[in-house]
């Protein structure tokens, strides 16, 4: 938890830098508060830092497609000429992204894990994935994270505005 502190500080540091005044000053606390209470519940201190990422990535004001990537990055093991996702890789990524939603009562069991990672694999006689076919499935809008896409569109559409008035 300490490591992760001492990142999320100067993550923060450096956002307050490049936008004055659009950070909370206990943004640090808030974020590592609420990464305890996905990643730490037994409260042992201890939160897995590809789980912290995941969850800092997932709820970036990033794209879709820029997230997909990072998650690519993060979880994939090196396969030779490319990077590549395992079924395990997967399943790991998918149970520490469902932690989001957990925490607000939206939780899903490990069986919707396993059709995830099943329907990504469908058709793959392989035991890991490239990048594309990793990429096509998220783009497919898998069950297990609709959240995902969804909050994205929520978010971009925020700051939408428009001439018409409403009666």
């Amino acid at each position: 938890v300490q490591q992760i502190s001492g990142m999320l500080m100067e993550l923060f540091q450096r956002a307050r830098l490049e936008k004055p005044g659009q950070v909370d000053p206990r943004a640090t606390e808030f974020t590592l508060s609420l990464l305890a209470a996905m990643y730490d519940r037994s409260g042992k201190g201890y939160i897995k830092t590809r789980s912290a990422a995941a969850a800092l990535i997932a709820l970036s004001g990033d794209t879709l497609l820029a997230k997909y990537r990072a998650f690519f990055q993060l979880y994939a093991v090196p396969g030779g000429k490319a990077a590549l996702i395992t079924r395990g890789a997967l399943r790991s990524l998918l149970t520490d992204l469902n932690q989001i939603p957990a925490i607000v009562g939206e939780s899903c069991t490990l069986s919707c894990v396993e059709i995830a990672t099943h329907s990504c694999f469908h058709g793959v006689p392989n035991s890991a994935i490239v990048e594309e076919k990793f990429l096509s499935w998220l783009r497919s809008e898998p069950a297990v994270l609709l959240w995902l896409p969804t909050c994205y569109r929520l978010s971009a559409t925020e700051m939408v505005s428009h001439q018409a008035r409403c009666r």
